[in-house]
């Protein structure tokens, strides 16, 4: 019996994978090939390269499209969904194209963030990158782009067949309500580690998720009992993960989720510039935060 959801193949847990580092800042690819096919092994459903967590904005092109290759290799074309965020609509429409030809079935794409953009200026933006052919997931992050994409807007994205989803960053959980009124054919994929079980409870159908990169196999369980309502299970766990999790809505999060990847004993490695490192109170909790998790068996 084939699974349903490879036919949209961004529902479930997409992890938004941390990119292993040497300590020369080299790409580590033999580490990230080994780190998504573990993710896929405790209980996650494929990876987002070259997102936020990758560190996309300071790849150079051939390490950029490395990455995406080396993902494909490790477990398959029809659960990676590369970032193919760029500067201009143009790159991110090539960078689609390469996804294509690497084997991938979606791409996730933000809104242009060269300036703040207005409403016709996204639609072109997605027009552009939707003629590569594959299927995108929006990513709405306002928070950095300056750029929201409002439900309104999304409806608009999705009624011309632009967007098939939406990895919604903003925090407010009230807008899943909206997007299933103005939309109900676009899929809602949580995007904030922090708001995990309020959008699952709403409806998401899926996860571009932070914090498995440490610890996947409590996130998988925690995320499939509040899909299924089970908040008896769902809510404790919640509660137990949830000093981690909201570190996902803060500028440190690339270093505070390596950090935690570390403790654990899997290899986060350094972070490249310009990214500034935790301050000594900060690197205490989340440390502190994930030897809690360690010693409750949630790693």
């Amino acid at each position: 019996m084939s699974n349903p959801e490879h036919h949209r193949p961004w529902r479930g847990i997409l992890v938004a994978t941390a990119l292993p580092l040497r300590a020369d800042l080299s790409v580590d690819l033999d580490r990230y090939a080994e780190h998504c096919a573990w993710l896929v092994a405790n209980g996650c459903d494929g990876v987002v390269p070259n997102g936020s967590l990758g560190e996309y904005q300071v790849l150079t092109p051939e390490e950029r499209a490395r990455v995406v290759e080396t993902a494909v290799a490790a477990i398959g074309g029809e659960r990676v969904m590369p970032g193919v965020a760029a500067y201009g609509s143009a790159e991110a429409r090539r960078w689609a194209e390469r996804a294509a030809e690497a084997g991938c079935a979606s791409v996730m794409l933000l809104p242009p963030n060269a300036y703040r953009a207005d409403e016709r200026s996204v639609l072109a933006h997605y027009a552009e990158v939707a003629k590569a052919g594959l299927p995108v997931v929006a990513y709405n992050n306002p928070i950095d782009t300056k750029v929201d994409l409002v439900p309104e807007l999304l409806a608009r994205l999705h009624g011309e067949g632009l967007v098939h989803a939406v990895k919604e960053f903003s925090g407010d959980v009230r807008r899943a309500y909206r997007i299933a009124e103005l939309a109900p054919e676009l899929d809602l994929l949580i995007g904030a580690d922090d708001v995990l079980l309020e959008l699952a409870v709403a409806g998401a159908k899926g996860w571009v998720a932070g914090y498995p990169n440490a610890l996947p196999r409590a996130s998988a369980e925690l995320y499939r009992a509040a899909l299924a309502g089970d908040l008896t299970t769902a809510l404790p766990l919640y509660r137990q993960l949830h000093p981690l999790l909201r570190w996902d809505s803060k500028t440190e999060f690339v270093q505070a989720i390596k950090l935690s990847m570390d403790v654990v004993g899997r290899y986060g490695g350094p972070v490249r510039p310009p990214r500034v490192p935790l301050l000594p109170e900060q690197e205490a909790a989340v440390r502190a935060a994930t030897e809690k998790a360690v010693a409750a068996g949630l790693a």
